[in-house]
């Protein structure tokens, strides 16, 4: 047969498709008002399985068993989110979130990680401004914990580095404990190398950052074998080592801001790999709270660990038209081989199809959890 002759065909077969699919959907639409009725779960995975199985089984040609199943769980999936269109009504739920005009910026105390002068403590000024009520305390833990427990009422978190990627400890401090995102902040970058007052840079025999910025610098230090590199705490730590220890043989890798709060001098600048270095660092409240012109939504959930759980769910974003900005998997610790997923989406609470996909997913995800709405830094 000819080419044109063999579309034909295609095109008279896909029509059938589409009366057919047509007629499923209706009939699917039939099945949701009786689940109303009866109270009935929408997802049923045991006759699911077994539907899939005998997809399987009534095709002849082995060639076309995989195929054939694909189609059935695609359809079987566009089904279950029509049904959760109808029985869940989700345009009506915030999902325990309120909208609010605005930040209230100047409402409390603002608790960050590390020493003054720090990244984090650059991020929390900048942000909040010179007259906020900011302290500092040791660990990423500590600012989820006083945030939970109101001894603050905002915290400031380092979120992802454009150079090494996302800092895994804060993603898990986001499932364990009950904050939300309510906005971000990306602060530039800047790392120099610091030294006591007077010293030169061929007296360094000892270097000391944050794993991070050593990470971040590899390059400069690499040049540099016969230094010793010493991970500390932070950054801000590092600066104020080497000006508590006065010893020209020592420096830090830190900021410029860190040389002038510990009084060093700045013994070479731009000492990063990459001169476009960046810290998203998200900021953090106990309140579930969106501002109204939210446009990033972060969330998180967990899987059965089975072939096509991951397909499934991803199905639901996908159906609603929804684009996914950003998707990180963490071990869930206790758990072999099983893992969190973290994804970003555009999108607002206020969405139809952002209430649409979570409803679903909510539904059929072993653990689900919204991690904040809020503007997106550009």
């Amino acid at each position: 047969m000819e080419l044109t002759e063999i579309r034909k065909q295609l095109d008279e077969i896909d029509a059938q498709i589409i009366d057919l699919f047509v007629r499923r959907m209706e009939a699917s639409e039939e099945v949701a008002q009786y689940k109303i009725e009866h109270g009935m779960n929408v997802y049923d995975p045991v006759r699911e399985k077994a539907k899939i199985e005998n997809v399987k089984n009534s095709v002849a040609k082995p060639e076309y068993q995989h195929g054939a199943q694909a189609l059935f769980n695609q359809l079987m999936t566009i089904s279950r989110m029509r049904q959760y269109e109808i029985i869940e009504q989700p345009e009506s739920s915030s999902f325990g979130y309120k909208q609010i005009p605005q930040i209230r910026k100047a409402e409390g105390r603002v608790a960050y990680q590390g020493m003054p002068g720090a990244y984090g403590h650059q991020a929390a000024l900048s942000f909040f401004g010179r007259d906020a009520d900011l302290y500092n305390v040791s660990t990423f833990e500590d600012v989820m914990r006083e945030v939970q427990n109101g001894q603050a009422q905002f915290g400031v978190l380092p979120e992802e580095n454009s150079s090494t990627g996302i800092i895994a400890d804060v993603f898990d401090l986001l499932d364990r404990y009950d904050n939300c995102i309510v906005s971000e902040n990306v602060v530039s970058v800047e790392h120099a190398l610091l030294g006591v007052k007077g010293s030169s840079i061929r007296d360094i025999r000892t270097v000391y950052s944050h794993p991070q910025g050593i990470l971040q610098c590899s390059k400069f230090l690499s040049s540099r074998p016969e230094w010793n590199q010493v991970s500390l705490k932070n950054t801000a730590v590092s600066a104020m080592r080497v000006a508590d220890d006065g010893d020209p043989s020592q420096a830090a890798i830190a900021s410029p801001a860190a040389a002038e709060y510990y009084n060093l001098d700045i013994l070479r600048t731009h000492i990063s790999d990459n001169e476009n270095n960046s810290t998203r660092f998200i900021i953090i409240r106990h309140e579930k709270e969106y501002e109204e012109n939210a446009n990033e939504l972060a969330l998180t959930f967990e899987l059965q660990h089975e072939s096509g759980s991951l397909y499934r769910a991803l199905g639901y974003l996908i159906y609603n038209g929804l684009n996914m900005t950003r998707i990180e998997s963490r071990p869930i610790q206790g758990e072999k081989w099983k893992y969190r997923f973290f994804v970003n989406l555009d999108g607002s609470l206020n969405d139809v199809g952002i209430r649409n996909a979570l409803a679903g997913l909510r539904r059929e995800t072993t653990a689900f959890k919204i991690l904040g709405n809020y503007v997106r830094s550009e």
